[in-house]
């Protein structure tokens, strides 16, 4: 980061201890190929595999231990460091963690590490505290339309700003809503996340300030999911937003997956299939569940309970229909400049191909049925443009 940069000490002290992870980890995977190597025959009955003995083993523990003790020193420090380190979040300290959170969020949340995101609702980049006094201090000129944007896999709330344009605040501009943002742990199952949102806005709703009349919701990428995820959870739990729910727009969202996640599971299989490539399978399962649930677009959590998520098999995903009650409508982008071409299916976005982000499927049962009308193509368009290109805006400002 820039010199001039302010640092918070839990950041560093989650930096220090994610790079503690990384040595151990490198450790283990080293070690992993060092006995595949010596010992590509195994007897039934013997060591664990994976682990070296001898001075071998015993440079390998070390180099463990001396990790884990000096993360601990220097987390301690940088503790005691506190006060000098503290000061405000940069957009780019923002970028950061959102994409570390996205790959590794998890495993962040698992073991406590303060750049794990905290699941809350901001306004302008800022905490909303979800008590009516609050509220109606940190929003003056709230009225009782809302609009919730959630962000994708990888960012923040304060991403939606793209090239000098945010669609939150044109909405609220040009269709007079108040706009609230989810801010989220994209690596964490998408079922939590959406079980989380559900939650926050329910208490938002019934904290704020005026009478809700209606609720919008704007997700992008994962975010589409993720909001669907709270649409079910809200109809389980009988939440008062979801009856104030009157549209949900999705763009770019892979309602039936992603390719690239699939095409990772393959090579996760084909690296585990080879007896002294088989330890590198552990890098591709440094991701998170959040991508992992991208592979077929999980939505609930029966689709991965139980189950491990690596495994190479097929779609086996629990129906989830589009919320009732509500109109839904899908933008999708291909990067193809006229219908038909194979670069729809295949490259769509460049990350979700055109029937995953508009929910086409051959099986009638997980086809989700946006009506043609509240279907949009933005051709000659990539993922991120989806974001800020004036014709998907102008889309969003007609469907809201």
């Amino acid at each position: 980061m820039p010199e001039d940069s302010p640092v918070r000490a839990p950041a560093a002290r989650g930096a220090a201890r994610l790079l503690v992870d990384a040595t151990v980890g490198v450790t283990d995977l080293v070690e992993a190929v060092h006995d595949g190597i010596a010992r590509p025959v195994r007897l039934p009955g013997g060591r664990a595999k994976g682990r070296t003995r001898g001075i071998t083993g015993l440079v390998y523990r070390g180099i463990r231990r001396a990790a884990l003790l000096a993360g601990g020193g220097v987390d301690g420090a940088l503790a005691r460091l506190g006060p000098a380190l503290h000061g405000p979040p940069s957009p780019l300290r923002e970028a950061l963690v959102a994409a570390l959170n996205g790959v590794l969020g998890d495993h962040l949340a698992a073991t406590e590490n303060p750049l794990a995101i905290t699941p809350r609702l901001r306004h302008a980049g800022r905490p909303l505290r979800l008590h009516p006094d609050a509220l109606a201090a940190a929003l003056p000129a709230a009225n009782g339309r809302v609009l919730v944007m959630v962000h994708g896999v990888c960012m923040s709330d304060v991403q939606w700003l793209r090239g000098g344009h945010d669609h939150g605040a044109a909405l609220a501009r040009d269709r007079g809503y108040t706009v609230i943002h989810p801010h989220y742990n994209s690596g964490l199952h998408i079922s939590v996340n959406g079980r989380t949102l559900a939650r926050l806005l329910e208490r938002a709703v019934g904290a704020w300030p005026v009478p809700v009349r209606e609720v919008a919701i704007v997700g992008h990428s994962m975010g589409g999911l993720v909001a669907r995820a709270a649409c079910r959870t809200a109809e389980e739990e009988g939440h008062a937003w979801k009856g104030r729910l009157t549209k949900l727009v999705c763009l770019g969202t892979p309602h039936h997956g992603a390719p690239l996640e699939r095409g990772g599971n393959w090579v996760d299989a084909i690296l585990e299939a080879v007896p002294y490539a088989a330890p590198f399978a552990r890098l591709g399962r440094i991701r998170s569940a959040g991508i992992s649930d991208l592979r077929y677009g999980n939505v609930a959590r029966e689709d991965w309970a139980g189950r491990d998520r690596f495994r190479l098999g097929r779609d086996g995903r629990t129906p989830v229909p589009l919320p009732a009650g509500v109109q839904c409508f899908a933008a999708a982008a291909t990067v193809a400049a006229a219908p038909g071409s194979l670069r729809d299916q295949m490259v769509g976005d460049g990350l979700v191909p055109l029937d995953s982000a508009l929910g086409r499927h051959p099986d009638p049962e997980r086809t989700l049925g946006f009506a043609e009308d509240r279907q949009y193509v933005a051709r000659g368009m990539h993922h991120m443009d989806l974001l800020s290109h004036p014709a998907v805006y102008a889309r969003l400002r007609d469907w809201l």
